[in-house]
């Protein structure tokens, strides 16, 4: 029994960090972070799959790490899901570094690898190269943009050839729902 919790603590502990060859981003300031972002691409996986319309808001939390509130809306079920959890920064708070938890004590990686110094759009994966995002502060973002943060994740050995792009047509949603998004 006591080597099993060891593997499984081995285990969880190893997804709260920065994949290898990968560096965060630097000068990261958390208070410029917080609001909406919207999801405009993923890699694929089974707590995301079907779902459009996706966006994650981060805000302060009373203990000093960060609140997340992941949504997303599932067409075949004509509901949204939400997640909600927690963050807290894997290193110095000046590094885009964070560990997430959805699951009571187990996290999983956050890091941002590109960021504009606007903070209007993001490049984020997870503890391995398997999870990657491309976030933005609206729904849409331009091609140029787009492209250049699939670019910068190919080189990083991302398989960008799998990415999923995130619809958030509000057309759509309003026939399929029946309701808009607030």
């Amino acid at each position: 029994m006591h080597k099993l919790l060891t593997l499984l603590l081995l285990l969880f502990t190893g997804c709260a960090r920065i994949p290898q060859h990968l560096q965060p981003v630097g000068n990261f300031d958390v208070d410029r972070y917080l609001g909406i972002w919207y999801e405009i691409a993923r890699l694929d996986h089974s707590f995301e799959r079907g779902l459009s319309h996706v966006s994650a808001e981060y805000s302060r939390r009373e203990d000093g790490g960060v609140r997340v509130l992941n949504r997303g809306f599932a067409a075949k079920t004509n509901t949204w899901k939400e997640a909600v959890g927690k963050a807290y920064f894997l290193g110095p708070p000046d590094q885009g570094a964070l560990k997430v938890s959805f699951f009571g004590p187990f996290y999983g990686a956050y890091v941002i690898l590109a960021l504009d110094p606007g903070y209007q759009h993001a490049l984020v994966c997870g503890p391995n190269r398997s999870y990657l995002w491309i976030l933005a502060r609206t729904p849409d973002l331009p091609t140029d943009i787009r492209q250049r943060l699939i670019d910068q994740a190919a080189a990083a050995g991302f398989d960008t050839g799998k990415l999923l792009f995130v619809s958030h047509d509000h057309n759509v949603l309003h026939q399929a729902s029946g309701i808009e998004r607030k």
